[in-house]
């Protein structure tokens, strides 16, 4: 995402920007990763984005038990801990964050079966739990 930000971001010149990012990461879909690293990533999104006039919401990673297709990497309590990094961040940089994982995570800290039919993405109802909470982010960070 972050080599893609200046081309789907920044050139498109939005007034508000929503950071959803990390799960993949998590997944090691492109390698080992820390959360060091993936938290690194997205305040430089951050950054960017605020160097450019655009206002950030920052989103909580969605909850995940296990990834499908790479099993056994326990991403449930990484998720937990990034998420609590990213919510520092929003309070540190004065973001908008919008805390998906509470609504959304079951008694294993993965996605509840209701909202998604393979345990890390959203379906329609999962979606409809997001539309809300991200539609007032928005209309706050607009405001700011």
């Amino acid at each position: 995402m972050l080599v893609r930000f200046r081309a789907d971001v920044l050139n498109l010149k939005p007034a508000v920007v929503v950071i959803l990012a990390g799960t993949n990461d998590i997944a090691e879909n492109m390698g080992p990763s820390k959360l060091e690293w993936i938290e690194n990533n997205i305040l430089s999104m951050v950054q960017l984005a605020q160097a450019n006039g655009i206002k950030v919401v920052l989103c909580s990673v969605l909850p995940v038990y296990d990834y499908p297709w790479k099993p056994g990497l326990q991403p449930a309590e990484k998720i937990v801990a990034l998420n609590a990094l990213l919510k520092s961040d929003a309070e540190k940089y004065g973001l908008i964050y919008v805390d998906y994982f509470s609504l959304m995570a079951d008694e294993r800290k993965g996605l509840k079966a209701t909202l998604s039919g393979d345990g890390v993405h959203p379906n329609e109802a999962g979606y409809k739990v997001m539309e809300p909470l991200v539609t007032v982010a928005i209309q706050k960070a607009l405001q700011q």
